[in-house]
């Protein structure tokens, strides 16, 4: 259960630091927005290689569910537009995708 924490962990730092390099070149803020994103993204990066899994392509694999369903929520938080019924459907596929890959018995 500690990789869950560390993939919402990871999401926040991945979404908020893309989002500061998106309000820089995007949205026209000054450029002192990509110092905080490149942060961001560089704890999103680490966080990530704390997930328990035995290989880094199946850890981002699962990692993708935590992502969506958490970009959704920075849709709503910091952008103010609430996800659609689509969005929230797509969100929920994909986090039963993230936990079979997740908790899948291995041999």
């Amino acid at each position: 259960m500690k990789s869950i924490l560390y993939f919402c962990l990871a999401a926040l730092f991945e979404i908020s630091g893309c989002f500061s390099f998106w309000a820089w070149l995007r949205e026209h803020k000054s450029g002192w927005w990509a110092l905080p994103g490149a942060v961001g993204l560089v704890l999103f990066a680490c966080l990530l290689t704390r997930v328990e899994a035995s290989f880094a392509g199946r850890a981002y694999a699962a990692y993708g569910g935590i992502y969506i369903a958490a970009s959704l929520c920075w849709l709503w938080a910091v952008e103010h537009t609430a996800p659609d019924r689509y969005d929230m459907l797509g969100a929920c596929l994909c986090l039963v995708g993230m936990g079979v890959i997740l908790f899948a018995p291995r041999g």
